[in-house]
């Protein structure tokens, strides 16, 4: 049986660890809110501490009683090296979770409803925390891993897409983007509608994740943000890089198609993540486009600040021609998807671009 004190003691931590686990929630959520225009952050953190505060019961308020606290304005020196947002985010969610395990193990008897409510808010906020700091971080593990790309495979409607897809992945890719233009065909040969891109983009998002790939979406911020694609490319008459950026958050990548170094230019300025520079030679892809040559490709290679992808026809064979130009990373179409081994392609190309 617990006594009376003991149950006035319980109540009192349980009070302490809501009101610490919703101040810490708040913390954070405002950091989405005002730092990262996160909407999307903001409402599953505000909705976690809703929830917590609809079971913070009177009981437990009125048994509050910080003058007999011994701990009350204890400090740590770790608090001092809290320096950038990172770290305090890192620390309230670390804060949260430790108070959640405290209400989960003190509310089975006393709350049950509250430590089950505690157990699933702590067993979400592992997964959010992640988010929030590749948030905080602003994409450094995405732009790391782009800087290592140098083979950018864009796909083109198939019966065998995923299987292309993933033998490419096999070969090397680390790189893809998921391409289906109005008037394409799906699977079944019917004009391709949004419910299979859909359903293609999911698909392939799975399988870049399994490889520790990166997975782009042409043009389509939309299934982009349904499927959590890493970023979006975008054309020159697409949306703008601000709107896509506002749209997808700091952490997404964004890449833009330019044609000339004056839209390299602008792309820069526009804070795109890398370009595709092209096309380079002419191609079925881009249909009624001049090819650009290689000039532009010289171009980009002494001005870009950013990874730029030379695009356009580039195959192994024509491809020592890029690298003389200074294009070291290409974006290929046809290379890899028409390749009767689009593993052993991809491999090929690898090497030649190592």
């Amino acid at each position: 049986m617990t006594s009376p004190e003991q149950q006035a003691a319980v109540w009192r931590l349980l009070d302490a660890n809501l009101d610490r686990s919703r101040e810490g929630l708040r913390v954070v959520e405002d950091w989405c809110r005002f730092a990262l225009d996160r909407a999307d952050l903001v409402a599953r953190l505000k909705d976690l501490r809703q929830r917590l505060g609809l079971l913070h019961a009177e009981r437990y308020k009125q048994a509050r009683h910080t003058a007999s606290d011994v701990a009350a304005g204890m400090a740590h020196l770790a608090q001092a090296e809290r320096t950038n947002p990172q770290a305090v985010v890192s620390a309230n969610c670390g804060r949260v979770q430790e108070a959640l395990r405290v209400l989960e193990e003190f509310g089975r008897a006393e709350d049950p409803a509250l430590a089950a409510e505690a157990a699933s808010a702590r067993y979400a906020l592992y997964d959010l925390e992640v988010e929030l700091l590749r948030a905080s971080s602003g994409g450094d593990h995405r732009r790391a891993l782009l800087q290592t790309c140098r083979l950018y495979l864009v796909t083109s409607p198939s019966d065998q897409l995923e299987r292309v897809v993933e033998a490419a992945l096999d070969g090397g890719v680390r790189l893809v983007q998921y391409r289906a233009k109005e008037g394409s065909l799906a699977p079944g040969g019917e004009p391709i509608t949004d419910a299979h891109r859909l359903e293609q983009a999911r698909a392939l998002r799975q399988l870049c994740s399994r490889y520790g790939a990166l997975f782009l979406v042409n043009d389509r911020i939309d299934i982009a943000l349904a499927v959590d694609a890493d970023g979006v490319h975008l054309g020159q008459g697409d949306l703008p890089p601000a709107l896509a950026r506002r749209l997808l958050g700091p952490e997404k990548l964004i890449g833009r198609s330019t044609h000339a170094i004056s839209q390299l230019r602008l792309a820069v300025s526009d804070g795109c993540d890398y370009v595709g520079v092209g096309p380079v030679n002419a191609t079925p892809t881009k249909p009624g486009r001049d090819p650009v040559g290689l000039d532009y490709v010289r171009q980009a290679a002494a001005e870009s600040p950013i990874p730029f992808f030379a695009i356009g026809g580039i195959e192994l064979g024509n491809l020592s021609a890029v690298q003389e130009a200074g294009g070291r990373r290409v974006a290929v179409v046809r290379a890899i998807t028409e390749a009767g081994d689009p593993a052993a392609a991809a491999r090929q190309l690898l090497e030649a671009l190592a």
